[in-house]
């Protein structure tokens, strides 16, 4: 799963857009972008966030800039236990070249300290968008962990993991109707990464116009 070989698989399942969210960090955003650029295909930086109820939330950026100082925020409020890489494999960081150039000291798949409460406010802050992760799933979910939909939430996207839920995931969630609801590979490997079976209708083949797509309700 080097940035290398992940835009090399999507470019043979000829993907046009992909997003990289590593959990808790987005450091090997540039070689992706960089690559991505190279076998032209757009790729969205981003990060897969483990909020303190250990809740998954994607978190997407049209800038790079953006993402790299929401990495360093995050990095602060990430509970710092160091990695085995016996027992949770290597963290490592790539560069342009596909050249491991470091590692990430601390577990990143741990919880951070920063609430799912205040995500509306930071990511106004770092000029992002959020998007509860497999929230059909039964762990690290907003609705396994949390049991429900915080009323003051204002994201208007969610993904979901298998779209087969969606019509009870709406039956007992009416805050969901207002939603955007996606589905993709959540790629851990590169056999993962799917075929381009999931389309989202943009005004321009930007990230800016992804990004806005996506908290577009139908």
């Amino acid at each position: 799963m080097t940035p290398a070989n992940i835009v090399g698989m999507a470019a043979v399942k000829e993907l046009a857009i992909i997003a990289v969210t590593d959990h808790n960090s987005c450091k090997n955003c540039p070689a992706i972008l960089t690559m991505a650029e190279q076998y032209g295909i757009l790729a969205i930086p981003g990060m897969e966030l483990c909020t303190m109820e250990e809740v998954h939330v994607l978190c997407l950026f049209s800038k790079l800039q953006d993402a790299m100082d929401f990495d360093a925020f995050v990095s602060t409020k990430l509970i710092k236990i160091p990695n085995n890489e016996k027992i949770f494999g290597k963290q490592e960081i790539y560069n342009t070249m596909d050249q491991c150039i470091g590692t990430e000291p601390y577990l990143l798949i741990n919880a951070t300290e920063i609430p799912f409460g205040q995500l509306d406010e930071i990511m106004k802050r770092f000029h992002g968008i959020y998007i509860p992760a497999h929230i059909d799933k039964n762990a690290n979910s907003l609705l396994s962990n949390l049991g429900f939909i915080p009323p003051d939430s204002q994201f208007l996207c969610a993904e979901v993991k298998d779209l087969s839920h969606l019509q009870d995931l709406h039956k007992t969630n009416p805050y969901l109707d207002k939603c955007r609801i996606i589905a993709n590979s959540d790629a851990h490997a590169l056999a993962q990464i799917q075929e381009p079976i999931h389309y989202l209708p943009v005004e321009n083949r930007s990230i800016e116009a992804v990004l806005e797509a996506l908290v577009k309700s139908d």
